[in-house]
Order: structure tokens, then sequence, then C-alpha cells
């Protein structure tokens, strides 16, 4: 029995180190929960765009669809930062906390065990010692008897020594009766502590170390569940990242992205049209048949054959290898007269500012270096930025203008907002003067009502700038119609149209090309303002929201998005009641606004 419960403490023992063995396992495997969740995050910040600027924002669907990506991945990060806590809260400080109560109850148990058995031993050598001497004291009433016999049978002996040996041989019959009694007694307690240790105490302290024991296995089996529920619990968010993911592989759309690349080159000029034939046998063949020299043409009509033949040559194709001319300066255009079988007169307009033109795109880098490039859109002519917008092609002129009117448009909106909210402050604090002083919002709205003011003096500046070149391009598209038809009637003679200058009255626009959506490089100037909302959620999950800047929400709360997630995993939002914070992304169902940003 005493080797049984060596056993038991082995095998408790054993059990313990299991367990936290089975902790240990645990607080690895949040490490790399963690580790993976640090390094997927920073994979992602690595990844992100910064941000430092409206034009860096990304326009292409394949761009947008790897950000979207992104932040998928970001929340998929976090979910398993997710994991981590929940293992560390509910099965690795649980395994802990049980393992060190496990450990007290187990040595109380062996304690209480350990003095049983010191207990038994106690009675069993108290039962020894007593029968011990009791057969000592036999032995001697033995002796003594055997004396008192030999000295009785004895005839020399005397009388005193024979009385002498008797009573020596009651005493020790007396002393050896009590040793009996004493024995005896001791023998029966040391039977009855026996067998209350044997079935009693024993018993109770094995079955609760066996209780101990399934408990621990109990424990064990509700870990290994809590293990597997906190992968569990995370699934449902998990899976929405990768549709998310999905979704943004389905939003990869090339007609759009080469609209884009289209939109950001498209300049508005025409290709150069048809050189005319000259015809220099025509003197020879009226020489030979009249026999006289012919009258010379006017030197109006006359084109130096050395010009014409080698910028002729200089820019006969586009995008064909040629050596690289001297471009020559960019001067206001030449004009030339012509004569038409009619006799009437009409411009001709010299090649020289499409050649430069061709000459220029032809020497510019023929490979996108990045992505910047197409959102800032191609600057054929390199020089001051003009706040008209003339050193730009005609369709990218009217674009820019286009968005600078929009961008002035919502600061007069905000501006507008900003004066009626002043003036109903203002109507508040005339009722109730205690609220505070009329007088101290005055200078706020005369500086407002000055910025109104400024902004639609640029708005009218810039809308008649854009009309002027609206104007031009629809006389341009008139005067390329009548040009088709005296290109039939002059074989070609006329040059074409298209030059531009850096004076903006001698521009002369490329025809009206198909306008681009509005609102599609609207953000590239819109102010980040966090304040208005630009959509609406729905909270998936409740959210308690203790720490300092969250804002708690209850399943199915709706409210109000008036800031995106910046890749950090959480997004800005505002209850009815004007209470803002943060919430997780993840916990949320975003709906924005196809007008706001980032829709």
């Amino acid at each position: 029995l005493k080797d049984q419960f060596d056993n038991l403490d082995k095998h408790t023992q054993w059990g313990i180190d299991f367990l936290e063995k089975y902790a240990k396992f645990v607080k690895e495997r949040i490490e790399i929960e963690q580790n993976y969740a640090k390094q997927l995050r920073n994979l992602v910040k690595k990844y992100c765009p910064k941000r430092s600027s409206k034009d860096e924002e990304p326009r292409f669907t394949s761009c947008i669809a790897f950000f979207n990506i992104l932040n998928e991945l970001n929340d998929y990060a976090g979910q398993r930062e997710v994991v981590a806590e929940e293992m560390g809260h509910r099965v690795y400080g649980e395994l802990m906390r049980y393992s060190h109560d496990l450990k007290t109850e187990r040595k109380m148990h062996l304690q209480e065990g350990r003095k049983a058995q010191q207990y038994l031993d106690m009675c069993w050598k108290q039962m020894d010692n007593s029968k011990k001497k009791f057969e000592r004291e036999c032995r001697e009433a033995e002796k003594a008897q055997q004396s008192y016999e030999r000295l009785d049978n004895d005839t020399n002996a005397t009388k005193a020594d024979v009385e002498k040996a008797k009573q020596q041989l009651n005493l020790r019959t007396h002393m050896a009766d009590e040793n009996k009694n004493e024995y005896a007694a001791q023998l029966q307690n040391f039977n009855g502590e026996q067998h209350k240790h044997y079935y009693i105490v024993i018993p109770q302290i094995y079955k609760q170390l066996q209780e101990m024991d399934e408990r621990r296995t109990i424990k064990l089996s509700e870990c290994y569940k809590g293990f597997a529920d906190s992968e569990r619990k995370v699934i449902p968010i998990i899976s929405k990242c990768l549709e998310g993911m999905i979704l943004a592989a389905k939003s990869v759309d090339e007609h759009r992205d080469s609209q884009l690349v289209i939109d950001c080159f498209k300049s508005g000029f025409e290709p150069p049209g048809d050189f005319p034939f000259e015809d220099y046998s025509q003197n020879i063949y009226r020489t030979i048949s009249d026999g006289t020299i012919s009258t010379p043409k006017q030197e109006g009509m006359r084109i130096d054959s050395k010009t014409t033949v080698g910028k002729a040559k200089g820019k006969l194709w586009l995008f064909g290898k040629k050596p690289k001319p001297q471009s020559p300066p960019l001067t206001p255009t030449s004009l030339y007269t012509s004569s038409t079988p009619n006799g009437s007169q009409y411009p001709i307009f010299s090649i020289e500012p499409v050649h430069y033109c061709m000459s220029d795109i032809k020497t510019g880098k023929p490979r996108i270096p990045s992505f910047r490039s197409l959102k800032r859109g191609y600057f054929c002519l390199q020089g001051p930025a003009l706040e008209d917008f003339s050193h730009l092609p005609p369709e990218q002129r009217r674009k820019k203008l286009q968005q600078r009117i929009d961008e002035l448009n919502r600061e007069l909106q905000k501006e507008t907002d900003q004066k009626d909210a002043l003036i109903k402050m203002k109507d508040v604090y005339e009722k109730n003067p205690q609220m505070g002083d009329p007088g101290s919002l005055q200078p706020k709205l005369t500086e407002t009502m000055s910025n109104m003011d400024r902004l639609r003096m640029e708005i009218h500046k810039n809308e008649a700038w854009l009309s002027e070149v609206e104007g031009k391009v629809a006389a341009r598209s008139d005067r390329r119609h009548s040009s088709d038809i005296n290109h039939l009637v002059t074989q070609g003679r006329e040059s074409p149209e298209g030059s531009y200058t850096d004076d903006a009255n001698q521009e002369v626009r490329g025809p009206p090309q198909q306008h681009a959506h509005p609102n599609e490089f609207d953000d590239e100037f819109e102010d980040d303002d966090p304040l208005p909302a630009i959509g609406h959620c729905k909270a998936i999950y409740p959210f308690d929201g203790h720490n300092e800047g969250t804002l708690a929400m209850k399943e199915g709360e709706i409210l109000y998005i008036i800031e995106e997630d910046k890749g950090d995993g959480w997004t800005r939002a505002r209850r009815h009641n004007g209470e803002e914070g943060y919430v997780p992304t993840s916990y949320i169902d975003v709906t924005l606004e196809k007008n706001s940003k980032g829709a």
C-alpha cells in the first residue's frame, strides 16, 4: 500500500507536468500568432501608399484592388491578434492558474496521506513496544518460577529463601499480567487504527487524488476545446476578409485602366495633315511647249524646297525611328496665302509648331517610370506652370480648369455652411446673451464673407478661361470642317493646324474631345475634411469600447462614417447624438456614399 501511495504521488506529479507542458505549447503558439500578425502588418505598411500627396493616390483599378487586398490583409492580421489574445486569456492564463491550484491541492492531499501513515506507524511502534515488554516480563516470570521451584525442592534451602523466591515469583507474575493487559490494549488499538487507516483514511485520500486528477483531465479537455474555439470564432471574419480579396480581384477593369491612360495622355492636338505635292516640272514642260519662260509664282505661295523637304523627312512618322532633329524655337504661327481657282485668298498655317510638338513628343521617354507620371498627366511642354494652365495641351487644360472650378465650388460651399452656422449662432447669442457675445462672431463672419467673395471671383475667372478653351475648340472644329472642304480644292496645299504658343491668345486648340467623367479626377484637389459623414455602417459584432478614443456599439447599431480606415484596422464613426470615436473596421459593415471620397 505504501508503494501504491508513492505511485500515485508520481502519477499526480506527471499529470501536473503534462499540464504545464501543454501550457508551454499554447504560449509558443501565441507567440507564433503574434509574430505572424506583426509581420503581416509590417508587410501591409511596407506596400501601402504613403498618402503624402493627392497626386499619388491610386487611380487604376488594378492598383485600387491591390490596396483593397492590403486592407483586407491588415484586417486578417488583426484577427490573428484576436486569436492570440483569446488563447492567452482563455487557455494559457487559465492553465497557469489551474496548475498553481492543482499543485497546492496535491501537496495538501499528500501531506494528509503521509500524516495518516505516520500515525499508523506510531501505533504500530507502541503496540510492538508493549508486546516486547510483555514478552520480557513473561520470561522473567518463568525464571522466577523456576528459581522458586528449585529452592522449594532443595532441602538445604532455608525457609526465608523460599519465601523470597515465592514473593519474586508473585511479583513477576503480576507484572507479566499487567504487561499482558497493556499489550492486549495496544494491539486492539493498533488493529482499530490500521482498519481505519486502510478502509477509511487512505481510501478517502486516494479518492481526493482521483478527483483532482479527473478535474485536471477535464480542464485539459476544456482547454483543447477553447484552443479550437479561439480559432473558430474568427473564421467568419477571416472569410469576409478573403471574400473582400476576391471582390477586389473581380473589380479589376482593364478597359477602365486603359481609358485612364488615354485620358492622362490625351493632349487635344490633331495629327499632322497630308503634305502637298509640289510639281517643279511645270516650268520645264511649259518652256518646252510654249518656248517662253513662264511668270514666276508669287513669293507668298512659294515654299522653300529645302525647308519643306527637310521638315517632311523629319516629321513624316510620329513613332518612327529617325535621328533627333534640332527643335526650332517656338514662334507664333506664321501665315502664308494661297490663291484658289476662283481667285480667293485663304490662310495657310506653317508647320513649324507641329514640328516642335512632334519632336518634343518623340524625344520624350518612351516608357512610364512609375504610376506617379500617369496620375499627374502628360506634360508635353516643359515650362513654368501658369495660373490659367495655358502651358498645357487643350484637353489637359480643360480638365485642369474644370477640376479647379469644382474644388473652388466645394470650398465656397464650405464657407457658405460656415456663414450659415455663424449667423445661427449669432441669433442664439442675441436671444440668450448669457451664452455669449454676438459681437465676438462679427470678425469671423466678416472674414467668411470676404473668403466667399474671393472664391466667387476665382470661380468666375476660371469659368472665363474654361469658356475660352471650349470656344476655341468649337471654332477649331468649324475651321477643320471648312479646311477639309478646301483640301479637295487646293490639292492638299494647306499646312496642318493645331499648334500652340506660350501666349494664350495665339493658341489654336484641337478638336473637341470626348469629355471625361467629371468626378474621375476630383479627388486630386479634394481636401481631407473628417467632419462630414461620408457613409454609414452597421455593427456586425458588439464592441465595448473601454479604451480612450474608442466608441462602444451594439450589434445591429447604425453609425455614420466620418473617416475611413487608414490601414490600421480602425474606422472613425459617429452616433446620431454626435458622439464620435474609433471602432474596429472588421466589426462593421461599411457603406460609403457614391459622391464621397473613396467610394
